[in-house]
């Protein structure tokens, strides 16, 4: 399938699985009209499928070391990218952000590295699955930059348009979108 039909085919699917109309609050506190929840399409074969190609084609020629982001609506994206990098010879390893460390255990604020392994001097791209005001984001880009890492994107399934790209303009963040709301609106 050529990139624009499975851009179409993956437009098709996040508005039948993961679109809405309706009164929600958004993690940001705001009202809102319509909605994303990307986790039916993430968890749907084609779905999962069409975003881990789409991301990889937007990002592989550009040197990342890791992709990840804070849970849990980048863990199964930042899992799918991974394995279609692997498969695709071009390997990027994912990572992701717990919101709160783990009280027991090994108490990580960054989960998926071995002992020996450290985000320290990588470059890494931080996604997410639908992005308002960037907060979210912005939680796991301190977390990385507190382990030496260099943010050097970030990179949403769906930009609701509602102040990201300028929060993370001030941030002087590099951001990009695969959609845009108003492609679904």
């Amino acid at each position: 399938m050529s990139k624009s039909a499975s851009r179409a085919r993956l437009l098709e699917i996040i508005r039948r699985r993961s679109f809405g109309r309706g009164e929600v609050t958004l993690a940001s506190g705001r009202k809102s009209d319509f909605y994303f929840n990307l986790k039916p399409t993430m968890m749907d074969p084609e779905g999962a499928t069409l975003l881990a190609e789409l991301t990889y084609e937007a990002l592989k020629d550009e040197g990342f070391d890791y992709i990840g982001g804070l849970e849990m609506g980048a863990v199964p994206l930042a899992g799918a990218i991974a394995q279609i990098s692997w498969i695709k010879g071009h390997p990027i390893a994912a990572f992701f952000v717990r919101k709160k460390p783990k009280e027991h255990g090994a108490r990580l604020a960054i989960e998926g590295l071995t002992r020996d392994e450290s985000l320290a001097g990588k470059r890494i791209v931080v996604v997410e699955d639908v992005t308002t005001t960037g907060g979210s984001a912005m939680k796991a880009v301190e977390a990385l930059r507190e382990a030496g890492a260099e943010v050097a994107l970030v990179f949403t399934m769906v930009d609701r348009e509602e102040g990201a790209e300028e929060a993370f303009a001030e941030a002087r963040l590099p951001f990009r979108a695969l959609y845009k709301a108003r492609e679904f609106l």
